[in-house]
């Protein structure tokens, strides 16, 4: 299995490299597809051999001597790292077909009707040069989609190296590589000043929370003298409890950054400036995952840190609602899908947090089913009315039907509404979230089905009890938090349903058909894959926790419909008044952070440039010039004429002589 781990890292790898060689040469999108699809075979395989003999496998490649703590550059595959590697592979090839027709320059040409307007009879024709600028944004461009799929695949494979490391510098590696990647795939559009602008944006707030994160890795290593994951979480129960604490509250600052949580969230909206597949890909598959998923694998780390897991619950908290409250106000169809993205990865966390290590990887998968579904089927709309904004969009679901019942689908499973995957997923959160807030303490739902560990016990990848669990404040603080969330989520996805597909009626092209095809195949998970959590109980529906969320979906859903409805040319987010801008603008806090750290930042570099100019430049310049002055001042003794020469010598002589003479 670890061979077969190893191809399903190597296979994107291999297309990254070769696209990057060769793509100009031969076909960019088999160089990227084809290796992309044996890997979500092999994945697959990997996942159906975890399922039939669970267990962890692990393999060692070689280990690197340091002079204190070896590293090992192995892998480690159990079910978590097998199911999640499946929908890593699954999600990427799905953007690589999609991206083959998204990319391509005839899908910038105008999708409004299908013929230009004819002149009425008896008009002349319309006389001057055609408009220099096409309706619809150009999304290919010649000689640039082979980088743009080769950082795809070096993207999925970063990914998976994050998702089947079995060393935590290893893990780091994968996790660092995703950063960059990050950087050159929302930038591609680099001639468009907001995309580079994102790019920078994103890169520099995740390598803030990273920062941590490399010295978490290194508190839990020295702490276990180890790196290797099965060591460290084998030794977490007997190394000091103030090192278990420091550590996971570091890792927590990457966590925060990549999964983009509060308050290091503000990166991922301004991301949605890159193209619409590289949208797709972060928020369902890659980067956003990685915290999330890097919580779980270290998750008996985290149940021993108890300040760790109060802090997460707080943050996920904070982010559910307040994402939620700002995807209620957008006009940009993609950042309500980015909002509420950082809601569903704070409803993850929560789940975490609350010990539904279970239903929060769960969440996880079919997360990235619906969410991949969803960004991919806005691409479609984006492409065919040749706008971001919901004002210009309306009236579509009969001029794209196979679009409009996919993203029914892929916003039902987001709102929570049954039967699709969605409600199965955050139902069991809530489940947990309840029991933990209302006994406290004790093994919750997601957690009491596994066993827990003795100090001398290796880690066999089953997560010990919760134990005392987190303060009963903050349990019902999240559980108060889901609940809201629920409501706003069913609100937002509703109006942006609405204001996307209804309306008058309106003429244009269905999307190109890898596009459609590609979010038709999706909508399939995000609507069944809930059905698979039914062999688990931990993640089978709980009657009252199922009605609550019942109700709070159709309260969300119904208010914003009721609004609509009285107004259906009218936006229902009207109907929040002065609360608006402040939602629009999520709560001003990018504002708040150029004001606080941005602008003391730009002045502090402005004064060292002065400083800089005035007086370290004065201090070289300087030397400089008295360097230059002295050497003139030398340069005249020295000017040539051996005469003077002969006279100095002789003077020298002479005043030699007297000062022997007069002092002997």
């Amino acid at each position: 299995m670890i061979a077969l781990a190893s191809l399903v890292i190597l296979l994107p790898f291999v297309a990254a490299f070769a696209g990057m060689l060769f793509g100009r040469r031969f076909p960019a999108s088999v160089i990227a597809c084809l290796p992309m699809a044996v890997a979500a075979v092999l994945s697959g395989v990997v996942a159906i051999w975890e399922w039939r003999a669970p267990g962890v496998r692990e393999g060692v490649l070689t280990r690197i001597p340091t002079g204190s703590l070896d590293i090992r550059l192995g892998l480690s595959v159990d079910g978590t790292a097998a199911v999640v590697g499946f929908m890593v592979c699954c999600v990427a090839l799905a953007v690589h077909v999609y991206s083959v027709s998204y990319m391509s320059p005839s899908v910038g040409a105008p999708h409004g009707p299908a013929e230009p307007d004819e002149p009425a009879p008896g008009e002349p024709p319309e006389k001057g040069p055609a408009p220099a600028v096409p309706p619809v944004p150009v999304h290919g461009e010649p000689g640039r989609y082979s980088s743009y799929a080769a950082f795809i695949s070096l993207f999925t494979a970063a990914m998976l190296l994050v998702v089947y490391a079995g060393d935590l510098l290893l893990l780091y590696v994968g996790w660092e590589v995703m950063g960059v990647c990050s950087y050159f795939l929302i930038g591609h559009h680099w001639e468009d000043r907001a995309n580079s602008r994102a790019a920078v944006k994103a890169f520099l707030v995740t390598r803030l929370g990273d920062v941590g994160f490399l010295f978490g890795i290194f508190v839990l290593g020295m702490g276990a003298r180890s790196f290797w994951i099965s060591d460290v979480l084998g030794r977490v129960w007997t190394m000091p409890h103030g090192t278990v604490v420091a550590g996971t509250l570091l890792l927590l600052c990457g966590v925060a950054g990549k999964s983009a949580q509060f308050p290091l969230h503000t990166w991922l909206p301004d991301a949605m400036a890159g193209p619409t597949p590289i949208s797709a890909l972060i928020h369902a598959a890659t980067m956003v995952a990685a915290g999330i998923y890097v919580v779980a694998r270290l998750y008996p780390a985290f149940l021993r840190s108890t300040p760790a897991l109060t802090v997460l619950a707080v943050l996920a908290a904070i982010s559910m609602v307040g994402s939620a409250l700002a995807a209620l106000a957008q006009d940009d169809l993609k950042r309500v899908l980015a909002y509420s993205t950082i809601s569903q990865l704070a409803v993850m966390a929560a789940g975490l947090a609350v010990g539904a290590w279970n239903a929060a990887l769960f969440h996880l998968l079919t997360h990235g089913a619906f969410k991949a579904l969803l960004f991919l089927a806005a691409g479609c709309v984006i492409t065919a009315v040749g706008s971001n904004m919901l004002r210009d969009m309306g009236g579509l679901r009969r001029s794209m039907p196979v679009t409009f019942w996919s993203m029914t689908i892929g916003f039902a499973a987001l709102a929570g509404a049954p039967p699709a995957s969605g409600w199965f997923s955050k139902d069991s959160i809530i489940e947990a979230a309840q029991h933990q807030a209302v006994h406290g303490g004790g093994a919750t739902k997601g957690a009491f089905s596994y066993l827990p560990l003795s100090a001398a016990t290796p880690w066999t990848g089953r997560i010990p009890d919760l134990g005392s669990g987190i303060p009963g404040w903050s349990a019902w603080t999240v559980y108060l938090a889901l609940l809201v969330t629920v409501a706003l989520t069913a609100a937002y996805a509703m109006r942006a349903w609405l204001l996307t597909f209804f309306g008058p009626p309106r003429e244009v092209r269905e999307a190109p058909p890898l596009m459609r095809y590609t979010v038709a195949v999706l909508a399939v998970p995000a609507l069944v894959l809930g059905f698979f959590g039914l062999g688990a109980h931990e993640l089978r529906p709980a009657l009252g926790s199922a009605l609550l969320s019942l109700l709070l979906v159709a309260a969300g859903a119904g208010a914003t419909y009721w609004i609509w409805q009285r107004r259906p040319e009218a936006d229902p987010a009207l109907a929040l008044g002065r609360m608006r801008p402040v939602l629009a603008g999520a709560f001003y806090v990018d504002e708040l952070y150029n004001l606080t750290i941005v602008r003391p930042v730009l002045a502090l570099a402005a004064w060292v440039v002065r400083i800089d100019g005035r007086i370290v430049d004065g201090a070289v310049v300087g030397t400089g010039r008295g360097a230059r002055t002295l050497g003139g001042l030398l340069r005249r003794s020295e000017n040539g004429n051996p005469q003077a020469y002969l006279t100095g010598l002789l003077t020298g002589l002479a005043i030699v002589v007297l000062a022997v003479v007069i002092f002997t």
